[in-house]
């Protein structure tokens, strides 16, 4: 079996951190890529080797797959981790590394390219009698028949992008009188987003849960599944909050999915780590959604319910060896909630934020993991997804987990960006998440800004105690401020603009 012994990772920030220190550990030397923008980062200085590719903007950086297989030929690199976006799923660069001799870690070109289409991932499923929600299996080329359709199914339908993902090329029709518009709306986004304006029609589940499954494959066709993972709260079809095991999946759904998922993997040759995606209506019907041919953000929540360390698997995986696991083997142990913590301001619709981080403190203690990729003073780059870090939480029961989430939500100190932080702490305080009866509707129907704006407002007291304790350090700098204060000034205080 070839053994690596140097991998570049062709990404940034903390998923870069995150495959390197797995390398690390299995004695594999690194070499980073960064683009000016990111010239200090930390993936850049925690790496063996480092290399620039370009300018800041992606396409003239982290995109630059011909300069990327370059690098790894002058610096003798045995495989390349592609980590999440950017090339991870881009199957022109999966099979370019094949043909380079470089070991990609991550699944075939043949497979990326099927479950890299919508369409053809349900075909291909569809061999498995895998559930499906109702809908078109080819692209839609004529919209007489495309209306017909949508009637037969009952209104309302979605029509999405076939090369779409992230809410992307997707749009709800409610009747007939909105087919045309919004199939153009669907039509054009896929064109200038994907440069693909295929697009398919399917029953629009008005209530679902977003449940996938972990799935794990060697090149000797054996798959096993990691269990499940819930992700239904999100904003703009974009997840925010994960969790492991989900409260909604009993084991015999978790059983069932987990041997469709499987099967989903085997319809394509699936090897590597990866996710498949489904659905589930309020009568706990699951239906197969999509597949996604990489590292998933989320997967630090299965690596806490299962003590599997997803990143070393997809390496032995890559050079050739047989799974050691079996999934009689595995079991979920434990409770575990991630939150992403965006530069974002949930109070203006989730809006991007720029700035400097002035304050950037990490929470600590027993069951809390943060994966980031920063920290104080770097600056928040334009040119990247705005998400700062991953917070995961674990405990013994779901409970603890989500007071562990709150305590650390509340420790965490950032200033001078606005942050995903108080809308995730609202979620862990909210009834309808607490009990589970929650949905992918959960910001439309329970969020408002004013949410945040009451209970993250600057209290007359705190400021008060604030004040107080800078009088009493100038006058006597020996004398610390009292305990008291700093409980009073948790993150609720610094999470505003300094």
């Amino acid at each position: 079996m070839p053994r690596i012994k140097k991998i570049l990772i062709a990404n940034r920030g903390e998923i870069a951190l995150r495959i390197m220190r797995t390398a690390r550990e299995m004695g594999i030397s690194t070499v980073a890529i960064f683009s000016e923008a990111d010239r200090k980062s930390l993936h850049v200085r925690y790496a063996d080797e480092a290399v620039c590719v370009g300018p800041a903007p992606s396409a003239e950086s982290y995109l630059r797959s011909d300069k990327i297989i370059k690098i790894c030929k002058e610096l003798n690199v045995d495989a390349i981790h592609p980590g999440y976006g950017f090339l991870s799923e881009n199957t022109d660069f999966a099979q370019k590394v094949a043909d380079a001799g470089i070991i990609f870690i991550g699944p075939s070109p043949h497979a990326i390219e099927i479950m890299g289409s919508k369409l053809a991932a349900k075909q291909a499923a569809g061999k498995y009698n895998i559930p499906m929600v109702p809908g078109t299996s080819t692209a839609v080329t004529d919209r007489t028949e495309a209306k017909k359709l949508a009637t037969n199914i009952g209104y309302p339908v979605l029509i999405k992008a076939s090369a779409g993902g992230g809410g992307k090329g997707m749009r709800v029709v409610n009747n007939e009188q909105e087919f045309d518009e919004q199939m153009d709306r669907a039509v054009s986004e896929a064109l200038s987003s994907f440069g693909d304006g295929a697009v398919f029609i399917e029953k629009y589940i008005t209530s679902p849960k977003h449940i996938e499954i972990q799935i794990l494959g060697d090149q000797h066709g054996n798959i096993i599944h990691l269990f499940e993972r819930e992700c239904s709260i999100q904003r703009r079809h974009q997840k925010v909050i994960e969790e492991a095991p989900s409260v909604s999946v009993t084991p015999e759904i978790r059983e069932a999915m987990g041997r469709a998922a499987i099967d989903v993997a085997r319809s394509c040759g699936y090897y590597g780590a990866g996710t498949v995606e489904f659905i589930m209506d309020e009568k706990r019907n699951f239906y197969f959604l999509e597949m996604n041919t990489r590292l998933q953000v989320e997967h630090p929540v299965t690596e806490q319910i299962t003590g599997v360390d997803l990143v070393r698997q997809m390496i032995h995986i890559a050079e050739g060896y047989p799974l050691t696991l079996k999934q009689e083997d595995l079991s979920i142990k434990g409770h575990a909630i991630e939150a992403r913590v965006y530069a974002e301001d949930a109070a203006n619709n989730f809006l991007p934020d720029v700035g400097t981080l002035n304050t950037y403190v990490r929470p600590q203690g027993n069951g809390v993991r943060v994966d980031d990729g920063f920290e104080q003073g770097m600056a928040i780059p334009i040119h990247y997804d705005p998400m700062i870090a991953k917070l995961i939480t674990f405990g013994a029961s779901r409970e603890e987990a989500i007071e562990k989430m709150t305590r650390a939500i509340d420790e965490y100190q950032i200033s001078g960006v606005q942050t995903t932080l108080p809308f995730c702490r609202f979620v862990m305080k909210h009834q309808v998440f607490i009990n589970g009866q929650f949905d992918t509707n959960f910001v439309n129907h329970y969020f408002k800004p004013e949410n945040l704006t009451s209970e993250y407002r600057i209290d007359e007291s705190i400021l008060a105690a604030l004040l107080s304790a800078s009088l009493m350090t100038t006058t006597n700098p020996l004398k610390a401020p009292s305990t008291d204060l700093q409980a009073a000034t948790t993150s609720k205080w610094r999470e505003r603009r300094l």
